[in-house]
This record gives structure tokens, C-alpha cells and sequence, in this order.
């Protein structure tokens, strides 16, 4: 842990705050839709894409065990607050753990029964990126049936949703930047604001909120994609 760490807990909690009460005006299912995007926790694979622009990929790993764990204590206070007041821990600890616990507890089984693979594995790291391409496709998939399920009964508020993960995408990017600048690894600063878990917010955004406010997350899996791919080209 270090104080890069910290201040990104800190700015995400603020950010978190300050859009749900500056976007109330616009309605509170926006609110909402923007409050979800700023308060998910980062994403697994924003460790692959660290790495690959440079970052420290340690930095990372700790600040997704963090980000995670912070969020699931903080996350149902806020979703009661300003949702349907069902939110527990336990729930959200349910889905979060699986994810952060058993990847770990592989590895370590692999390195133990079975150095040779787990040395394989090691030095042929860029395996990961597949795998978290092979998930994008599924996740845009469904990103995809979502919206087209929706119809056209909600449509401003459908694109207003869209533009409002736009604008908060490229600010956390842009915030992330800037702290890991300070503490010398910009990537990983952009990296552990930016890209969220967006699977995670969509189903909190479905069970706790106006279930239209999932819009917002579900667009902002397109658009920190096209940040990713944007920063890879650039990197490269």
C-alpha cells in the first residue's frame, strides 16, 4: 500500500459524491446512472492494461484488492441512501470476493503443486490480454442486448445517460493521470480511477436503483474501451 492508494480511495469517494448532487438537477435516475459510474471499483482487467502501457503492475494488483474491498463497506450506505435502501455488505461481498480471492488462491496452488506451469504461465504473461479481450466481447455483447431491450420509450434520457459515462469516464481518466504523475506511474493512476467494473455497477445500478440507470455504466463499457485502445495505440 502506498499513498497513491490512498488519495485514489479518497478522490473516488469524493467524485462519487460531488456527481450524484451536481447531476440531482438533471433528474434522479441520471444521478444515479452517474453516481454508479464514479463509485464502481476498478476493474480486473485494468491490471492487464497496465501493464502493457508500462505501469507498475504491483501497484495495481494492490489497489484492486483495496479499491474492491473499500467499496463493498462503502457502497451500501450510499446505494441505501440514494437507491432503494435494500443494499447490504454481504451482498455486494458475495460477488466482489470470488473475483479478487480465487485467481489468487489458483496461482499460489500453481506455483506450489506445479512450479513448472505456473513459470510457464508467468512468462507468457500477454495470455491475460486474450482473456480479457475474449470477456470484452461477451461483456459488449451483452452491453449491446441491453440497450436494444430497453426501446425507445426512455431515449433522451437513454442518451443523456451515454453522455454523462462519457464525460465522467474521461475525467476519472484524466484525475487518475494526474495523481499517478505525481507519485511516478501515470498509467497506473489513470488505470485504477478510470476503468471500472462495470458488470459489477450495472447489476448494483439493476437491483439497487432506477433500473434505467444502468444505462450509464452499460455506455461506459464502451467508452473506457475506446480509451484502452486508444492508450495501447499511443504506448505502441
Amino acid at each position: 500500500p502506498s499513498w497513491l492508494h490512498l488519495w485514489l480511495m479518497v478522490v473516488q469517494v469524493a467524485i462519487t459524491v460531488a456527481i450524484y448532487l451536481a447531476l440531482l438537477p438533471l433528474g434522479e435516475t441520471v444521478a444515479q446512472g452517474g453516481m454508479i459510474c464514479a463509485l464502481a471499483p476498478m476493474a480486473m482487467g485494468a491490471v492487464v492494461i497496465a501493464g502493457m502501457l508500462g505501469a507498475n503492475v504491483a501497484t495495481m494488483a494492490t489497489h484492486s484488492l483495496i479499491c474492491n474491498f473499500v467499496i463493498a463497506f462503502l457502497a451500501p450506505p450510499l446505494l441505501s441512501m440514494w437507491g432503494n435502501g435494500t443494499c447490504t455488505i454481504s451482498e455486494i461481498l458475495l460477488r466482489v470476493t470470488p473475483l479478487l480471492i480465487s485467481p489468487f488462491v489458483v496461482s499460489q496452488l500453481c506455483r506450489w503443486l506445479t512450479p513448472k506451469a505456473a513459470y510457464w504461465v508467468g512468462s507468457h504473461a500477454m495470455i491475460s490480454f486474450y482473456l480479457w479481450l475474449g470477456s470484452i466481447v461477451v461483456i459488449m455483447g451483452k452491453t449491446t442486448c441491453f440497450i436494444i431491450e430497453s426501446g425507445m420509450e426512455h431515449i433522451w434520457t437513454e442518451v443523456l445517460l451515454a453522455i454523462v459515462a462519457l464525460a465522467i469516464c474521461l475525467v476519472q481518466f484524466a484525475l487518475g493521470h494526474w495523481l499517478g504523475r505525481w507519485y511516478g506511474d501515470e498509467s497506473a493512476g489513470g488505470q485504477a480511477l478510470g476503468q471500472k467494473n462495470t458488470v459489477l455497477a450495472i447489476w448494483l445500478a439493476q437491483s439497487f436503483l432506477n433500473p434505467l440507470a444502468c444505462i450509464a455504466p452499460t455506455a461506459y463499457v464502451v467508452w473506457q474501451n475506446l480509451v484502452n485502445s486508444y492508450q495501447i495505440y499511443k504506448h505502441r
